[in-house]
């Protein structure tokens, strides 16, 4: 066994590392069907209103699953990302609607 390995044993990934990593995805999925974030595939900028309160919600779903892991902190932050997605989500509906 190398020495490096000794001494940073490898551990299994948590549950909770896979929700944090999801959470980031659903999100920056969910500001690109906003249209506030070009889609990395096409770099253009495009309104999917009904996909972007699926991946909403889901980033929520995600979340209430991970804060019982997360510092004081990290939950503010957490809820913000949700609370701003969803605000942006109502602020775009509206204008779509006007």
């Amino acid at each position: 066994m190398a020495e490096s390995e000794s001494e940073n044993p490898k551990k299994p990934i948590s549950i909770y590392d896979v929700l944090a990593i999801l959470i980031e995805q659903m999100s920056a999925i969910a500001w690109q069907k906003l249209g506030l974030q070009p889609d990395p595939v096409t770099g253009t900028l495009g309104v999917d209103l009904i996909e972007a309160k699926v991946a909403i919600d889901v980033t929520a779903q995600l979340v209430q699953h991970l804060e019982s892991q997360l510092d004081e902190e990290d939950k503010r932050r957490i809820h913000s990302l949700v609370r701003d997605l969803r605000i942006n989500y109502v602020q775009k509906s509206q204008g779509a609607s006007t």
